[in-house]
């Protein structure tokens, strides 16, 4: 059944201009221009109104407000790649479609995810601040500021998707030993491409490596995938790079685990209780240990116009009474 000609499309924060002056001439829009996340009584009432919602991952759509959503809700089209901030089963069993913007990030994830390689182990943030901070700097010393060389140290991927693949392409390029982790192992030719080694044991590979990059989807599976049990099989020199989802890491054991000199240190872009960053974390990142990014690795200009392009694409197929092309089902999440 399409939506009607002009579908009612709330969008839930601010788009870039050219998205949402392209949704303005498609649909009747609401758009929210103060960029203030929406409450949830907010998110009730809009559910109750419009026949596509626009959430971002900053807007939780549980289970009890798709309960809510009034008949005329068709479609919820995620602003974003990952879709743990929908309650996509009950949003199923309502009948509304749930879309998201596959494909559009991956090289930008992937170029935040080796930049957080290349910091994490070379002290890039820690020097920097240096010439910033209140204290004259001294001047080059042969034992001072020293990192750990990147070339020839063996990067352990978990999740080797298309965010993962590109991430080992770059890490290739840089001298890294790629290897990964999946439920299920990678065609050949893709090993063969990458030169990349499989671990069927997720605890067998991250004893052996130096630096490893989550990757993975963020589901019920891979919560705290990286438990304090697996944190500690690491070694005292390895590093951890995230920039997919805060909750596959036990960030409490992580922090524990450098304070006590057990991990050499951390990349994270992405945090358990974002927006909230553990002041533990942020003392860490005073004292050099780790390298904190505020959930920035998609942002560029070029990604988030490419995400809106996906949006609309989506709903348009909607009103037009086909299957939007990037539809998200529960046996998928």
């Amino acid at each position: 059944m399409p939506l009607s000609k002009k579908p009612l499309v709330i969008i839930t924060r601010k788009l870039p201009d050219p998205v949402e002056a392209r949704m303005a001439e498609l649909f009747d829009v609401r758009l929210n221009e103060t960029d203030r996340p929406m409450s949830h009584a907010e998110l009730a009432e809009a559910m109750q109104t419009a026949e596509v919602l626009v959430p971002t991952v900053t807007d939780r759509i549980d289970a009890e407000l798709i309960g809510k959503a009034g008949p005329q809700l068709r479609l919820i089209a995620n602003f974003g790649n990952g879709v743990d901030n929908i309650d996509v089963k009950a949003a199923h069993g309502h009948g509304i479609t749930v879309t998201n913007t596959p494909n559009v990030l991956n090289e930008d994830t992937a170029d935040m995810t080796m930049a957080l390689i290349l910091a994490v182990p070379r002290r890039l943030t820690e020097g920097a601040a240096v010439l910033t901070g209140d204290d004259e700097w001294a001047g080059w010393s042969p034992t001072w500021m020293l990192g750990r060389r990147i070339s020839g140290k063996r990067l352990g991927i978990i999740g080797l998707g298309r965010i993962g693949m590109a991430v080992a392409r770059r890490a290739r390029a840089f001298g890294l030993s790629i290897n990964y982790h999946n439920r299920h192992r990678m065609a050949e030719s893709i090993e063969q491409e990458l030169d990349a080694t499989w671990w069927e044991s997720l605890d067998q590979m991250l004893a052996h490596m130096d630096i490893v990059s989550v990757n993975c989807p963020s589901t019920p599976a891979t919560f705290h995938l990286l438990s304090a049990r697996r944190l500690e099989l690491l070694q005292p020199t390895a590093y951890i790079v995230n920039t997919s989802r805060g909750d596959v890491i036990d960030e409490q054991a992580l922090i524990r685990l450098i304070e006590e000199g057990r991990i050499a240190g951390a990349g994270l872009d992405v945090f358990e209780d974002e927006p909230s960053v553990n002041p533990r974390l942020r003392e860490l990142a005073r004292k050099g240990k780790v390298v904190l990014s505020p959930h920035m690795s998609s942002a560029t200009i070029e990604g988030r116009i490419e995400m809106g392009e996906k949006v609309i694409i989506n709903i348009r197929m909607m009103a037009d009474g086909d299957r939007p092309p990037d539809r998200v089902l529960p046996s998928m999440v």
